[in-house]
């Protein structure tokens, strides 16, 4: 089949961020051809393996019913105790705690401001959404309490949203070529970005436009260039996403002198089944991910704590105990519950797929996980003993803590004391990674000198600065979004000249 070389708008990747660009430069009236790497079946990115989440700012539920949550059933609302809003101000505190200070202060101020209009814009082009009932609250006296900010999610987690923009961008007359990766940027005499080398089912292919946008995602799933930036050892983590986020539009920008930024060193990587296979699982998705370490505790196999698991909310540590993880003898640890809290526990561990063991003794567990059973008893009974009275209470920081260890538990911490025992097994699967290429506030990316190279823009998980050395949950999602509308319409409206 034939198709047509020559386009207004181009743009590399199909998951969250490049759909969100391609929506928004087709409605500047330009003509979009969006390519993407993967086959019609594997779409997506990134983004059909998440859960959907977004993080963003709004005033409670009543706020969200308004607009965002306008098709939500009087049942489903009548089961809501608590929805907190989410202010600007707070998101930018935690933002900025999180990554340590370091995140871009304007691009950061684009993507928290920007937040609840590009959920509205969202919504406009029919993108569902719902409350995360199942994973981001506590059932308090028979009512749903939600926690840490991310608690809302695309109707059909990330595969909905893929699906929901991908009808989108039919409305609008986008066309997606699949199975069309990108190889290289053309220029003109003057530098100007004109199009893109691709590689497909017939070959190269060279593409003409009067912009592009780079979305293809970061290089999460490059090993080469993950122990090259992240460090030794990084070749041997799962990859929790698409096998084909391998640094493609990165590296592409950089061979034409685009200035590097963010945290080059530094991923989103999290708590992941020993037994999920080398990348995502379209059927497991993320499921194989186990993140309710805050109401029990983490040993790696000499049985000893190495983080504490309740320092603070799930959203906003997740994404970097990954990396610890990678620090323990052969890249594992195990998550252990206690009869109190593992009816607690959410969905994603009682899938099949599954690496878990059970025991009425501690020692016993021990055994069956290849635990070091003195260490793990010791571990056990230090901590039981160092766990101080109060009102435990899961949806907020209860203050229920540890006294006197040397990693302490800040929030949740009840002794593991009352049988049957629960292990899971765990390891490293990174998400994204943090480094990538710097923008302005057009979405423009820019050189070695901070001008913008003409023609090229960029969003999503390659886009460098917002994050560094942690995550808070939700903002990925977010990001793409955003960041996607922002590069779309500006390159829509330099493409209209």
């Amino acid at each position: 089949m034939s198709v047509e070389t020559d386009w207004d708008v181009i743009v590399v990747g199909a998951g969250n961020a490049a759909m969100c660009a391609a929506l928004s430069a087709a409605e500047q009236g330009v003509r979009v051809l969006v390519l993407e790497k993967a086959s019609r079946e594997d779409r997506g990115g990134n983004s059909t393996f998440t859960a959907g989440g977004f993080r963003f700012c709004h005033d409670g539920l009543e706020d969200l019913r308004s607009d965002i949550l306008d098709d939500m059933t009087e049942g489903e609302y009548a089961s809501i105790g608590n929805l907190p809003p989410l202010s600007q101000d707070q998101f930018t505190e935690i933002l900025m705690r999180i990554t340590e200070h370091q995140a871009d202060e304007e691009l950061g101020h684009i993507l928290i401001s920007r937040s609840r209009e590009t959920m509205r814009w969202m919504r406009r082009h029919k993108i569902r959404f719902i409350p995360m009932f199942g994973r981001q609250s506590f059932k308090i006296e028979g009512k749903h309490h939600f926690y840490g900010g991310v608690n809302i999610e695309a109707v059909g987690g990330g595969w909905g949203l893929i699906d929901m923009l991908m009808q989108a961008a039919d409305r609008l007359g986008i066309t997606v070529l699949y199975e069309t990766g990108l190889r290289d940027l053309i220029q003109d005499q003057k530098g100007r970005v004109t199009g893109v080398r691709a590689f497909g089912p017939d070959g190269y292919v060279d593409f003409t436009a009067k912009a592009v946008v780079l979305a293809c995602g970061g290089f999460e799933s490059n090993p080469e260039m993950r122990v090259r930036y992240l460090g030794q050892g990084w070749e041997l983590c799962r990859v929790r996403g698409t096998q084909h986020n391998t640094g493609d539009g990165i590296n592409a920008a950089l061979r034409i002198g685009a200035r590097p930024h963010g945290g080059w060193s530094s991923c989103h990587a999290v708590q992941w089944d020993i037994s999920a296979p080398p990348y995502g699982d379209r059927v497991v998705l993320d499921n194989f991910q186990k993140h309710s370490y805050p109401i029990g505790i983490v040993v790696n196999l000499d049985g000893k704590r190495f983080i504490d698991e309740g320092a603070d909310y799930r959203n906003h540590t997740y994404a970097k105990y990954g990396k610890e993880v990678m620090k323990q003898p052969q890249r594992t640890a195990i998550q252990i519950f206690d009869a109190k809290t593992h009816d607690m526990v959410r969905d994603e561990y009682r899938i099949r797929e599954v690496t878990k063991a059970s025991a009425d003794t501690i020692e016993e567990l021990a055994e069956k996980l290849d635990i070091d059973v003195e260490g793990l008893k010791h571990t056990v009974a230090a901590f039981n003993a160092a766990c101080q009275p109060g009102e435990y209470n899961p949806s907020i920081l209860d203050g229920v803590g540890t006294k006197g260890l040397e990693v302490p538990k800040s929030n949740w911490a009840l002794p593991i004391d009352q049988g049957p025992f629960h292990g899971y097994v765990v390891t490293c699967g990174i998400t994204f990674t943090f480094g990538g290429l710097k923008i302005d506030s057009d979405g423009r990316v820019l050189d070695l000198t901070e001008r913008p190279i003409p023609g090229l823009y960029a969003a999503g998980e390659l886009v460098g600065g917002i994050f560094y050395q942690n995550y808070p949950g939700g903002t990925g999602l977010l990001n793409g979004s955003v960041f996607g509308r922002l590069a779309g319409a500006s390159a829509g409206q330099a493409a209209k000249g």
